[in-house]
């Protein structure tokens, strides 16, 4: 995998500048430029501390078959109530939602 032009692709879909990304990264635009022109390759905390702000998990990164699917908070809240759940009120949080989608 092309770490650097994975980074320019992940940071030009989510319509974020290099200065944008240095700013809320804390990693200098000549670095990231250096990146994703491979130039340089990131360490993983490098790495993490990039794609945290366009809020992409390394695992969404890495994932190369391109079915990387990026959750809003909301849907990450659900997620997170619904593994926190009993196998059985599980079950009953899944049908409603269904329900709810049902038209």
């Amino acid at each position: 995998m092309d770490c650097g032009r994975r980074l320019k692709e992940v940071r030009e879909n989510k319509k974020m500048s290099i200065y944008r990304l240095s700013q809320v990264s804390g990693i200098s635009q000549g670095h990231i430029s250096d990146l994703e022109n491979g130039r340089n390759q990131p360490t993983i905390d490098t790495l993490k501390r990039l794609l945290e702000p366009m809020g992409i998990t390394l695992s969404d990164f890495f994932n190369e078959n391109g079915n990387a699917v990026i959750l809003s908070e909301r849907e990450k809240e659900v997620i997170t109530n619904f593994r926190m759940l009993p196998a059985e009120k599980a079950e009953l949080y899944l049908q409603l939602g269904i329900a709810l989608n049902q038209k």
